[in-house]
C-alpha cells in the first residue's frame, strides 16, 4: 500500500468512525464557518487522522493542490466531496 493509500484510509476511517457523514466532518473541521477548509484545517482533520506531523503540512499542501478547483487555496464542500468521493465511503 502507498503513502498516499495509507493516508487516505486513515482519513477514511476518522470519517467512518467519527462522524455520521463527510459533511458533518467538514463541518466540524471547517472551524471559522466559512464553508470552506483552509490549510491549517485540513492539518487538523490530518492530525485527528493520526497523520505524521512531520508529513501533515506536505499532505494538506498536495490535498490543496490536486482538489482546489476554483484556485483560492481553499477546499470547500464540493471539492472536499470530489476527494472523498475518491476514497470510496
Amino acid at each position: 500500500m502507498s503513502t498516499k493509500d495509507q493516508i487516505l484510509k486513515k482519513i477514511e476511517i476518522l470519517i467512518t468512525n467519527h462522524f455520521e457523514s463527510p459533511k458533518n466532518a467538514f463541518d466540524f473541521f471547517d472551524e471559522n464557518g466559512d464553508k470552506k477548509l483552509s490549510k491549517s484545517e485540513i492539518k487538523n482533520l490530518l492530525q485527528e487522522a493520526e497523520i505524521s506531523g512531520f508529513i501533515r503540512g506536505i499532505v494538506a499542501s498536495k490535498l490543496i493542490e490536486g482538489y482546489d478547483v476554483d484556485g483560492d487555496q481553499l477546499i470547500s464542500w464540493s471539492e472536499f466531496k470530489t476527494a472523498i468521493d475518491e476514497i470510496a465511503l
